[in-house]
């Protein structure tokens, strides 16, 4: 008796040759299916998170850009003009402003941002220079450093330039004042559109601080000119 027993309870344990299979092929179909699944979705998963970075990383980029712009200061170029230190084209912009850098002694900068051709696309890199007061421009061309990219790939920034008469131009370059406000348009490259991220800055100083008083813009400029054959800059 005791023997049957233990045959019946030997006999009802484990699983069977057949149920093995069975189990094995049924987590094989769930394996397959889970695999199919992930391969589908962790794509788009990744162009979704690749997607979110990169409209983080432009509002940063713009959030800079914007930042440095409107602190734009009007320096003379250099001993032989009292026009401002200002090259803008669509791609490029050249200015001076107080240092921002924490490493940077107190004083002034000049920044420089402007299209850099990366591995695939273009690049927007922000790079910096001391501004030495006493040195020519048309002498010595200053040593841009500390690259930083601030907007890339899919997307680009193109630069428009307005005065007085708030006509947006491509360039401001020669002028005799800074530029009342600079527009930056942000396109997709992909697919050409302009996005709503475009903006535009005011920027805080147009004129020398001499001048601000003055009823003549024009009058006070061509009365801080420079004597012909002088090196002497008058009051900036």
């Amino acid at each position: 008796m005791t023997a049957h027993l233990w045959r019946n309870r030997h006999r009802v344990a484990g699983f069977t040759l057949v149920e093995a299979l069975i189990a094995t092929a049924l987590m094989a179909m769930v394996l397959t299916a889970l695999a199919t699944i992930t391969g589908q979705w962790m794509p788009n998963w990744n162009r979704g998170m690749t997607r979110v970075q990169g409209d983080e990383d432009l509002a940063l980029g713009l959030d800079r850009l914007v930042a440095d712009l409107a602190a734009a200061q009007f320096i003379p170029a250099g001993r032989q003009t009292l026009k401002p230190l200002f090259n803008g084209t669509s791609h490029a912009v050249t200015f001076v402003r107080t240092a921002l850098s924490p490493n940077a002694h107190p004083g002034l900068e000049i920044v420089r941002f402007a299209e850099v051709s990366g591995a695939d696309e273009p690049l927007l890199v922000r790079t910096r220079a001391p501004f030495a007061r006493e040195t020519d421009s048309d002498q010595e061309q200053p040593h841009f450093a500390d690259p930083v990219v601030l907007v890339r790939a899919p997307y680009r920034i193109s630069l428009s330039y307005a005065g007085a008469d708030r006509a947006w131009r491509d360039a401001w370059q020669q002028q005799t004042q800074l530029p009342k406000a600079i527009r930056l348009t942000v396109r997709d490259t992909t697919t050409g559109r302009t996005l709503a991220a475009s903006t535009a800055t005011l920027l805080h100083v147009e004129i020398p601080a001499d001048c601000i008083g003055a009823k003549s813009f024009t009058a006070c400029l061509s009365s801080r000119q420079p004597a012909a054959g002088s090196t002497d800059p008058g009051k900036l």
